[in-house]
């Protein structure tokens, strides 16, 4: 079998082949990183809420006693449920002490006319809660112009959470983390079924196999086409030698 592969098709393999099995890699080590979150998520510890924001415990199971804010909540903006689009409420939570935490209450739906925003119930009555502590939402990309919050607007549409804003909307400084509110406490919504990321293990080895399949794929079509180019420099060859001997008897 001839082999002859041109620079090119092997410069190009090269480069892919190296792409490809990087990108396998990097989401190999990315299914390790999820299998140790999920598995904190499940081992982590009860805590009072107080302890696990000392100890910046993320996961804890907590519970906390304080009062939540009835009047000021924020929708935060595009979380999808079960195929619907809709929004989480976040409620400030007064602990005895005077720290305010943001709870996530869960999912409401929201309708199209985005100036017709959901009611949100609630009371300001003290009472225990149970629930994740988790970090606060990433800003994610921005489009558009920044949120314009105000303090005498509530509930407020939030389409990316920034802390600043939202402190100074409420005029209190927040704690740097968030409470998840447990799936059986009646002051939250739809939505709770919380995990360590929206993203599962499994996921990020299935994108692995598809990175390693391109990479093998490419290095086919490498020898494919340098066996493919090696017969053609072949046959251009052989048939080329009848006629130099024709013209040496000449």
């Amino acid at each position: 079998m001839s082999f002859r592969p041109s620079l090119a098709l092997t410069v190009t393999l090269v480069i892919l082949a190296a792409l490809f099995g990087r990108l396998g890699l990097w989401q190999l080590e990315r299914k390790a990183e999820k299998a140790a979150l999920f598995e904190r998520f499940e081992q982590a510890p009860s805590l009072s809420l107080e302890q696990a924001l000392e100890r910046n415990d993320r996961f804890a199971r907590v519970e906390a006693y304080g009062r939540f804010d009835a009047q000021r909540h924020f929708l935060l903006d595009n979380r999808i449920w079960q195929g619907r689009p809709g929004v989480h409420v976040l409620t400030p939570f007064t602990l005895a002490d005077g720290t305010v935490v943001l709870v996530d209450r869960g999912w409401l739906p929201l309708p199209p006319d985005r100036s017709r925003l959901p009611e949100v119930f609630g009371d300001d009555h003290p009472r225990e809660i149970r629930g994740r502590l988790n970090v606060l939402p990433t800003e994610g990309q921005r489009l558009g112009e920044a949120d314009r919050l105000s303090a005498d607007r509530w509930p407020q549409l939030m389409t990316y959470f920034d802390t600043a804003p939202v402190e100074a909307a409420l005029g209190q400084e927040l704690a740097p983390w968030l409470v998840q509110l447990d799936p059986g406490d009646p002051a939250g919504f739809e939505g709770r079924d919380w995990k360590a990321a929206v993203m599962e293990p499994k996921v990020h080895g299935a994108y692995a196999v598809q990175w390693f399949s391109l990479m093998i794929a490419s290095i086919l079509i490498w020898t494919t086409l340098g066996v493919r180019r090696g017969r053609m420099l072949q046959r251009s060859q052989d048939d080329s030698r009848p006629s130099a001997n024709g013209a040496d008897k000449e």
